[in-house]
């Protein structure tokens, strides 16, 4: 009995790992944690590589964050931060918002700020970007990103990243990669066990 039961949960987790890697995966770089210093050359950012640098020599950088009197955003020509409808920068996403080939992607722009609304970057807040880029595959990637702004646009640490490894997928604002198939079955597992 107690063979059948074990039997019939490696099977379930063979299945469930099948339909996880059947379909793109969320790469996140959850503890960034970049400071993006006041200064004209900013931080030039590798994401897959995870790798930065303070000038274009940063071998296949993605974005590049600057300015000392505001947030501006430089990108390789044909990628860019996200453009929402109606606004002429960089827009801050609400978390769900779908990052994709739909978007509007600017390769030299700067981030609006205007206290108390949507779209709008703010002060003493996590904002979200949207942004693609080329991966090593030579393909577009779309990501999202977090920045922490502190009481100015001077005060900025980019806390977190996340991309879709699939080229071309959207990628929702806020998702992270969920977890394996295999740790939610043994977690199950522990929690039958205590129970009894």
């Amino acid at each position: 009995m107690r063979l059948d039961r074990i039997a019939r949960h490696f099977a379930l987790a063979a299945v469930a790992l099948t339909s996880a890697n059947a379909s793109a995966a969320v790469v996140h770089w959850s503890d960034a944690n970049l400071v993006i210093p006041p200064t004209y050359a900013g931080l030039y950012i590798n994401v897959e590589l995870r790798t930065t640098g303070s000038s274009k020599s940063l071998a296949g950088w993605d974005i590049n964050p600057y300015g000392n009197g505001g947030i501006s955003w430089y990108s390789p020509t044909g990628e860019g931060v996200l453009q929402l409808p109606k606004f002429t920068g960089a827009g801050s996403l609400a978390v769900g918002y779908v990052v994709d080939a739909s978007g509007t992607y600017l390769d030299d722009t700067t981030s609006e700020f205007v206290e108390g609304f949507d779209g709008f970057w703010q002060y003493n807040a996590s904002n979200y970007f949207g942004f693609s880029f080329t991966a090593s595959d030579g393909q577009l990637h779309y990501a999202w990103g977090r920045m922490i702004v502190g009481a100015s646009e001077s005060d900025r640490v980019l806390a977190e990243i996340a991309y879709e490894s699939e080229a071309g997928v959207g990628i929702a604002v806020g998702a992270v990669p969920a977890p394996s198939a295999l740790a939610i079955l043994a977690l199950a597992g522990c929690a039958k066990r205590r129970r009894r």
